[in-house]
């Protein structure tokens, strides 16, 4: 078989199994059925612990939209500045930011404590941290679709992750996502469309 030809069946391979591990993170059919209605297949139910050793499921925030970032505190970069847009975005809604509830949930519950969470979100005003065992954090990215993976050895270790924002309505729905690079006001538009 020439070379070229080869080539061609590689890529189309890699390019087939990327495109399936996108469909099944965003719970895109033959993986997993959407919804009624056709929402997206996003959130559900978690059980962690945030800052303060409080426990908290989903339905704690039941009644407030969410605003949700799956991240680690050790981040060098992208973490903090989806966590700065939340923030910002939650103080440009003035007084209605009391209808929506910022959370921080960990992909790295071995170094993220919910003590050294709560010095992390307290540069975050509006942000709560969730952290928790190895299975519930598992359990929490995996309703959200989001993937993460550890990357390194020893303790200065990075964590490969989505980075998305999502935004769920009172009764835990997915409304909208944004991203890291999304402009705090077009997202305080966007949740002030909610409220």
């Amino acid at each position: 078989m020439p070379s070229s030809v080869l080539r061609i069946a590689l890529w189309s391979t890699v390019g087939v199994i990327v495109a399936a591990l996108i469909a099944w993170q965003w719970g895109l059919p033959p993986f997993a059925p959407r919804p009624p209605g056709g929402a997206a297949a996003v959130g559900g139910p978690i059980t962690l612990v945030d800052q303060t050793g409080a426990t908290h499921t989903d339905r704690d925030f039941r009644g407030k939209l969410m605003l949700i970032y799956f991240g680690y505190t050790f981040c060098p970069d992208v973490c903090p500045t989806a966590l700065q847009v939340m923030t910002v975005a939650l103080n440009e809604l003035g007084p209605k930011a009391k209808g929506v509830q910022g959370i921080f949930i960990t992909v790295d519950p071995a170094r993220d404590t919910p003590a050294h969470l709560k010095s992390y979100v307290a540069n975050f005003p509006g942000l709560i941290g969730l952290t928790g065992s190895e299975d519930q954090v598992r359990a929490a990215a995996r309703a959200y679709r989001v993937y993460y993976r550890k990357a390194g050895e020893g303790k200065d270790y990075l964590m490969d992750h989505s980075s998305i924002i999502f935004l769920m309505d009172r009764d835990g729905r997915y409304l909208a996502h944004f991203s890291h690079t999304s402009q705090s006001g077009a997202m305080a538009a966007a949740i002030a469309k909610h409220l």
